[in-house]
């Protein structure tokens, strides 16, 4: 697996975090509470980056336990789970989807393909799931007591099983995670670069609309802002990997 092109869906965020802060925004000392549940079958290992202010980068979390973090005010990064890792005692390894190097502790953005939370923490929240490198789990980000428009953001759905043939990655013959259309096609159009680099000429494409169709609260392509980054106040989150319909 390629790791993550130049233009991620990390793009967005950071743009957003340049209009926050150029803006005169007062930040809060106010820190957030992350609830990071595993709700699939099967022990995942979350990843987090940056993760020197979020109590750590990465850990195995078994089916159906949960951790709870505290970031700061000013913290923004991406949230995201690997599958099928094996780690030494010295924290030494790999993963099957999501890895991050070859270290339990992330300091890097993980391979693509990988459905990721992004986060931009300020006294306005910044938030979204965002399928732009491609989709392995189904994930959700839930505000909670939060004020403003704090909707559950996400991809419920199991795009592994209705992933076209052509963007698939399989694992003894089982689909274990769905590429975008631009790691496999890398044009211009599907990346949204070039020409294609703005909101105009950039808009949806087949594969993308077929992301949308499944996961509607979910970053299907870069310039998907209007129905897939969500604005909250003073809440915290809880974020699931492989949540209930």
């Amino acid at each position: 697996m390629a790791m993550a092109s130049p233009f991620s869906s990390s793009l967005h965020v950071f743009f957003l975090w340049i209009l926050l802060h150029s803006s005169g925004y007062i930040v809060s000392d106010c820190a957030r509470v992350f609830t990071i549940i595993n709700d699939c079958d099967e022990t995942i290992w979350p990843a987090i980056t940056p993760g020197d202010r979020f109590g750590g980068g990465g850990y195995a979390l078994k089916a159906k336990e949960s951790r709870v973090h505290t970031a700061p005010i000013g913290w923004s990064g991406r949230i995201w789970g690997r599958t099928k890792c094996n780690f030494d005692s010295n924290g030494n390894g790999t993963c099957l989807t999501g890895r991050c190097g070859s270290s339990l502790q992330c300091s890097a953005s993980g391979a693509t393909p990988s459905t990721l939370a992004e986060f931009t923490l300020t006294t306005q929240d910044w938030y979204d799931v965002s399928l732009v490198d491609g989709f392995n789990l189904p994930m959700s980000v839930k505000p909670v007591n939060g004020n403003g428009n704090c909707s559950v953001a996400g991809c419920v759905g199991d795009l592994r099983q209705t992933c076209p043939s052509e963007l698939s990655i399989k694992e003894s013959g089982k689909v274990v995670a769905c590429r975008s259309a631009c790691d496999v096609f890398n044009t211009d159009e599907y990346c949204c670069r070039g020409v294609y680099g703005n909101p105009v000429t950039c808009q949806p494409t087949y594969y993308s609309k077929k992301f949308k169709d499944a996961c509607p609260t979910a970053y299907s392509y870069a310039y998907d802002d209007p129905t897939s980054i969500f604005i909250c106040s003073g809440a915290d989150y809880i974020i699931t990997f492989c949540p209930s319909k």
